[in-house]
């Protein structure tokens, strides 16, 4: 183990909450933390106060050890609420509220969630009521307006006392007990709890904190959920408690309102996904996203076009990175300075991985991880609270890559994103790639379905209008991208969904691809002649048989007619002699 693995390793044998407070006398009470939304600014000491004082309220209306549902936007009142629980020994669970109540409903079964801390005001703003109605059958809610009402003078004591006794006043579970619970999208079944302890979360904001470089002055910007891993850990937590303001946002799809906030507050560090940052360019004005100095990507591959409209418009480099929330969730990053084309840069210290073989794929292999920030284990919906550790520490992330001698890291798809066509193996990712060179302001999707005679075929879904598979064709062929990488069809939409931390949602868009098919076949057997009725058929055929009958009749009244004519005098016996005489 080198130095940095150690490093990552001692550094994270503490609590979440115990770190956030030791990061708070480090860095100074009286520092900047947090701006809202609202630009309200808080400072360390606000943080520990008001999670101090909220630990009040939450802890007479749960138990200890509980595990507690979260579903606020990203803002200062979701961090809050998040280190309120941890400082009264609940375990906070965040929930995707974009994913429909069926689904919260299920990961709120597989935690073992009965109550859910919300706000009434966000439910409002965001148009939650009838998915509140619903969820509310399963849960009941717990929300801040109420809990700033309960708080008692025994609360304000708590306060006040908190941060200078925090081990008196504070829960301080161990390194390793859950410190908190998130859950898979649930695009390919039930979400699944993803179990991170307190060791998790700490080692991978070591394990980010020592691989990208931060200058002191940098300011972040976080619009990103932190009910997704990439925007708890890497866009909440990591600045906070390494010392930096982060500027908080509660959606990442204003794409309009972004670009003027990053201006506004300076930030010079933003976390995004590729989706959205380069929706954020398009709706920028030249020069109002140059305060920025990197964009931390994940979630998706980064395209060539977004790195480079950066780089051209607005002087700033894009690093991208690769995790899945198993890992808590950051695997491997480049690093300002050391961009490698086609890589995702090594991996963090202290993460161990290997690669096993794909069949009908030469290139890379299946990542298995194992280090410090990978989870205990998931929980399912089908044995509720059940945790289902891995196998001897190893993740298995579905995800195929290739690792060069130097380390470098190359993703090459997910595993149930590639397509059999023909006996090969076909990745989406090339499919969507190709399509973004060709039509780089456009946003393309690629899904599978079946093929009467090859299995399966790739449909691109697209939001260009105008999209034509012989320029796409032609793309690949001068690039050398084989012809199966090519879609069979395309389809147009005009919007392509993307889920609410910014990947494209593909069970959506193999939606569209299917009514896109059979909007094609219909329009296709419309512009057909019509068929005809069957007294319509009936009649052309005894029509047709009439006619073929008065056919007959003259051929053979013709024929007989020929046979009966005299013959002509030269053609007679002799005729010929005669004429000759004459």
């Amino acid at each position: 183990m080198g130095d940095a693995a150690r490093r990552v390793e001692r550094r994270s044998r503490r609590s979440i909450f115990q770190a956030f407070v030791q990061s708070a006398r480090k860095h100074g009470a009286n520092r900047l933390a947090v701006v809202d939304v609202d630009g309200k600014k808080f400072v360390y000491k606000d943080l520990m106060r008001a999670s101090f004082a909220l630990a009040g309220p939450l802890g007479r209306r749960t138990t200890r050890g509980e595990t507690v549902g979260v579903m606020l936007p990203t803002g200062a009142g979701i961090l809050i609420a998040f280190l309120s629980l941890l400082a009264s020994g609940r375990v906070p669970a965040m929930l995707n509220f974009t994913s429909g109540a069926r689904n919260l409903k299920a990961a709120a079964r597989a935690a073992q969630i009965s109550r859910v801390i919300t706000s009434k005001k966000f439910i409002e703003l965001a148009g939650l009521e009838k998915i509140i109605e619903e969820f509310g059958k399963a849960v009941d809610f717990i929300y801040l307006e109420d809990c700033r009402a309960e708080v008692k003078p025994v609360d304000k004591a708590r306060a006040l006392a908190g941060p200078y006794f925090p081990t008196l006043l504070a829960a301080n579970p161990h390194p390793d007990d859950t410190g908190v619970i998130l859950f898979t999208s649930g695009t390919e079944g039930d979400p699944k709890g993803v179990v991170l302890s307190n060791a998790n979360i700490l080692a991978n904001i070591e394990q980010i904190s020592q691989h990208v470089e931060i200058e002191p002055t940098d300011i972040f910007f976080n619009p990103l959920p932190a009910f997704h891993c990439y925007g708890l850990t890497a866009g909440t937590l990591w600045p906070v408690f390494a010392g930096y303001p982060v500027v908080l946002h509660p959606s990442p799809l204003q794409t309009k309102i972004i670009p003027k906030r990053i201006f506004e507050t300076g930030a010079s560090v933003l976390l995004a996904t590729d989706t959205f940052l380069s929706q954020y360019m398009r709706a920028s004005d030249d020069g109002a996203m140059s305060s920025l100095r990197i964009a931390v990507c994940g979630a998706e591959r980064v395209k060539d076009e977004t790195r480079q409209a950066a780089e051209k418009r607005f002087s700033f480099e894009v690093l991208e990175g690769y995790g899945v929330s198993e890992a808590a969730p950051v695997v491997a990053a480049n690093q300002p300075g050391d961009i490698r084309a086609g890589t995702v840069g090594k991996l963090l210290p202290g993460i161990e991985a290997r690669l096993e073989p794909v069949e009908g794929l030469a290139a890379g292999g299946r990542l298995f991880i194992k280090g410090p920030n990978v989870m205990k284990g998931y929980l399912s919906p089908d044995e509720p609270g059940v945790l289902k550790p891995l196998p001897e520490g190893w993740h298995d992330t579905g995800d195929v890559v290739a690792i060069d001698d130097e380390g470098y890291v190359s993703i090459r798809g997910r595993l149930k994103r590639f397509a059999k066509i023909g006996g090969e193996m076909v990745s989406l990712a090339v499919v969507e790639n190709c399509a973004a060179a060709v039509w780089p302001d456009n946003l393309h999707g690629a899904v599978i379905l079946p093929d009467p005679k090859k299995g399966e075929q790739i449909i691109l879904v697209t939001d260009r209008p105008d999209a034509d598979r012989t320029l796409l064709l032609a793309w690949a062929r001068s690039h050398g991208v084989p012809e199966i990488a090519v879609p069979k069809k395309i389809v147009s939409a005009g919007e392509l969904p993307v889920l609410g931390t910014g990947k494209m949602d593909y069970v959506a868009i193999e939606r569209l691809a299917v009514e896109g098919l059979e909007a094609a076949a219909m329009e296709a057997a419309a512009a057909l002649p019509p068929e005809p009725s069957r007294k319509e058929a009936r009649e052309a055929m005894r029509e047709r048989r009439e006619q073929e009958k008065r056919e007959a009749r003259e051929a053979k009244a013709a024929a007989k007619a020929e046979e009966d004519a005299p013959p002509a005098a030269d053609s007679a016996p002799g005729g010929e002699f005669k004429k000759a005489a004459e």
